[in-house]
């Protein structure tokens, strides 16, 4: 039998929202556009050296559809140094590299500017402003791998003249392949006549169909082909999921197109009243063994992996008010944690944030779903039928157990500061499973039926493929939340996976491209 613990806490002393943190809503992602002129923007930061004057110029763009953060690469961020954005100050400043960096390398700049140390891969910076900039937005981002020949467009703001004022410039290009630092390289066309030029590093590339962001521009060659390269979009999640995790969950779709918080497709499954009589339990049909067998196998492929988990936790539909990520290893089937990316410290549980008062946790419904749908015969499943979801045909199984069978508990703690009350309580459960056309599981729910404060805890898990060079690519869970009701209000948390340490590999070409940073230095 599989015993799991849904978690929830709560803390007899009041307090505080997490500090730093934004308490501002974030509002959905745009509609796709085709005018980028609201979301990309130029950086400028001029300086006076005695009788001479300096201009630092790069790109910016909008990172959420508030356009709060805003992106740019590294090299913009340690040259220009700016102190506000089209006059919104700036509040923090957060970067993906330095010269300190294990893997750094010594990089020319274009057009006369001094060479910087950092990491190619990771030439990122976010500047955190105090206000949103009014009259911009962010667009969405996409994280599917590019193939060759796929059409981008690039938007930026070259220096095309000693006139500081700059227009914004498209460039159409095509994907030519990643490069051995670990960059994504396209040719481009002329734009107007005019190639990319110094001043466009911080730039966004957009894929022609998609519409969406798949790179930001860094560096163009240096031996006069027109090649410009751009830092790959999973590069920034990684970098937002580890300085803004809960900024991270809302602007980043999930992998696989399935969305993290999903209703169930069908009424809840009641199997109907067993009759007193013994009897054989019938066999279960065809499909629902498969299932099983899937599950089980699901299971077992998750015994051993390292991660990143990003945790945000939140109530009602405000924005949320902690966050975290942790390093999550899993051995043998059981996970430990600690801090990302520094924590030392291995620990059973990732904690719960501090400065709530009442919060809720995801725990370990990612492999503990799979096992039960796998192995508890008790468990009652049928197959419900068939649903389209993102253009995706899916089937959807159901399950139930009751209280008597064991296979749910919820556990609830009560911390007074001076002592601490666990309660744990055997508890009927029911949900969906989603599968692919080829019974792989996509989705997994979970619905408990709870006596007392705590009502209608649920929590999702999705899974997605993760490709491997040489091997055959893995299913992983990719996103998981939860979310439950206490005295009429709703408690959340909401989670990640990526940077898959263990499994991921990425296709790299070579090529010894030689490449020149497009920040730029004039006097």
């Amino acid at each position: 039998m599989s015993v799991r613990y849904f978690i929830a806490v709560l803390v007899a002393f009041s307090s505080l929202p997490a500090s730093g943190l934004s308490q501002e809503a974030f509002p959905p992602a745009p509609a796709q556009v085709s005018d980028f002129s609201s979301t990309v923007f130029p950086i400028t930061t001029v300086g006076f050296y005695g009788p001479l004057i300096r201009g630092w110029f790069g790109t910016g763009f909008c990172l959420d559809p508030a356009c709060r953060f805003i992106g740019t690469n590294y090299h913009v961020a340690a040259e220009a140094k700016p102190k506000r954005i089209l006059g919104i100050k700036i509040a923090r400043q957060y970067l993906a590299t330095s010269p300190d960096d294990e893997n750094a390398t010594l990089n020319p700049q274009a057009f006369g500017g001094r060479p910087l140390r950092f990491t190619l891969s990771r030439d990122l910076a976010i500047f955190e402003l105090r206000n949103p900039l009014p009259h911009h937005h962010g667009v969405g981002f996409n994280i599917d791998d590019l193939e060759a020949g796929d059409e981008v467009e690039i938007y930026t703001y070259p220096k095309e003249s000693i006139n500081p004022v700059r227009s914004l410039l498209e460039f159409h290009g095509t994907f030519k392949g990643e490069t051995t630092t670990g960059l994504l390289a396209f040719d481009y066309s002329l734009a107007a006549r005019k190639a990319i030029r110094g001043g466009a590093s911080g730039g966004i590339v957009v894929g022609s169909k998609s519409q969406e962001i798949v790179g930001i521009l860094n560096s163009i060659a240096l031996d006069g082909e027109t090649v410009a390269l751009a830092v790959p979009v999973q590069s920034l999640v990684d970098f937002v999921s580890k300085v803004q995790p809960c900024l991270a969950q809302r602007i980043f779709p999930p992998a696989n197109g399935i969305p993290e918080i999903s209703a169930d497709i069908f009424p809840k499954f009641m199997p109907p009243t067993p009759s007193h009589s013994v009897e054989h339990r019938p066999d279960e049909p065809t499909q629902v063994t498969m299932l099983r067998t899937k599950a089980q196998l699901l299971a077992d492929s998750m015994r051993n992996f390292i991660a990143v988990q990003t945790f945000a936790w939140g109530s009602g539909d405000r924005p949320p008010v902690a966050a975290a990520a942790y390093e999550v290893r899993v051995l043998d089937g059981y996970q430990r944690f600690r801090e990302y990316p520094d924590g030392r410290k291995e620990i059973k549980e990732a904690p719960f944030p501090a400065p709530l008062n009442t919060a809720i946790s995801i725990g370990g419904a990612w492999s503990d779903l799979p096992l039960m749908v796998g192995s508890e015969f008790d468990l009652q499943i049928r197959q419900a039928g068939e649903a389209v979801i993102d253009g995706r045909r899916i089937r959807v199984f159901q399950y139930r157990a009751e209280t008597e069978d064991g296979a749910c508990q919820f556990k609830s703690i009560f911390d007074f500061g001076f002592f601490v009350i666990n309660k744990i309580a055997t508890v009927a459960c029911y949900g969906e499973v989603w599968t692919d056309e080829d019974s792989n599981i996509i989705r997994m729910s979970e619905h408990l039926e709870l006596l007392g404060k705590w009502k209608r805890y649920q929590t999702v898990v999705t899974y997605g493929w993760l490709p491997r060079e040489d091997e055959a690519s893995r299913l992983v869970p990719l996103t998981i939340s939860a979310q439950a009701e206490y005295n009429k209000k709703v408690y959340w948390c909401r989670g990640r996976f990526m940077d898959y340490k263990v499994f991921s590999s990425r296709v790299k070409i070579g090529g010894g491209l030689q490449t020149v940073q497009l920040g730029t230095q004039r006097k």
